[in-house]
């Protein structure tokens, strides 16, 4: 790339980009020469015809041929937005999306006192809920020592360490919660082949597939989770909701109602997925 372009060095990487079956070639492009450069995606289109340094056209080369070899985008550049935060990522962590938002949203809208985050990875919904709702008590868990480390960082660098606490595990022994939030593997074995290289070559298996359904996480979560629910709501409500993939919704629902969740609710996400299934113990208005 040195002595190119802007405008060239984007093009030569969107058509190699586009070649190996990229979904957004030119947007991926755009960040990474953004990166390499030092600017923002805006700075480069305002300026196509400005020279790419040497040392950035070296850089940029390097990114593309790791996206290339379909890598995501947010393990090369080291971070994804999620709500207000940018979080720290790598390959011990999945790289959050937009879709898991829903899960902060409903935070927000019950403000618990005491809320538990299972399966936390990058701590993307725990950070998310401490930094919005300061009053809340964020507990948040996973079995991946490798992805509590990746969190915990997190939590320092946003200046959130105080208001997350961070344990290895699933369900705290004997505590209790007003809200549970999760997102656990949901892959179906038969899926795996159908995803992006993006997912299947680079993401932890382990935070994707979930037994022969999709749902074998879901099963064992929604018995242990109504335990913690029901010593809380001897006083008031207590609600787990779960992010689900296309097609579960119903089932997970219906695991929820066997385990004595009195009202369930679902919601959509953008693409019209019920994405998210919640459900309530204790006293439901």
């Amino acid at each position: 790339m040195t002595g190119a372009s802007v405008r060239e060095a984007l093009e030569a990487a969107v058509d190699a980009l586009a070649a190996v079956g990229v979904d957004e070639p030119r947007l991926d492009a755009e960040l990474l020469l953004g990166e390499a450069m030092g600017c923002g995606r805006s700075a480069l289109i305002a300026d196509g015809g400005a020279e790419v340094p040497a040392a950035a056209g070296r850089l940029f080369g390097e990114m593309v041929r790791r996206r290339l070899r379909r890598e995501p985008v947010a393990y090369i550049l080291g971070r994804k937005g999620f709500r207000n935060l940018e979080l720290a990522v790598d390959r011990r962590v999945l790289v959050p999306r937009p879709e898991t938002e829903l899960l902060v949203e409903l935070a927000l809208e019950l403000r618990p006192e005491r809320m538990l985050d299972v399966g936390t990875g990058s701590g993307a919904i725990a950070l998310a809920v401490a930094d919005e709702l300061p009053g809340c008590a964020v507990t948040a868990t996973d079995t991946s020592a490798g992805a509590l480390e990746v969190a915990r960082a997190n939590a320092v660098r946003l200046g959130l360490s105080d208001r997350v606490r961070f344990l290895e595990g699933t369900l705290p022994e004997g505590e209790t919660f007003d809200l549970v939030l999760a997102n656990l593997p949901y892959v179906a074995e038969h899926d795996w082949a159908s995803l992006q290289p993006e997912v299947t070559q680079w993401e932890p298996r382990e935070a994707l597939l979930a037994g022969p359904d999709g749902l074998d996480a879901y099963r064992a979560l929604i018995q242990k989770s109504a335990g913690p629910l029901y010593r809380y709501a001897a006083q008031k409500t207590g609600a787990l909701a779960v992010e689900v993939g296309e097609g579960q919704a119903e089932a997970v629902a219906a695991l929820m109602r066997q385990a004595g969740f009195e009202r369930i609710e679902t919601r959509r996400d953008l693409a019209g997925i019920e994405r998210v299934v919640a459900g309530w113990t204790g006293a439901v208005a």
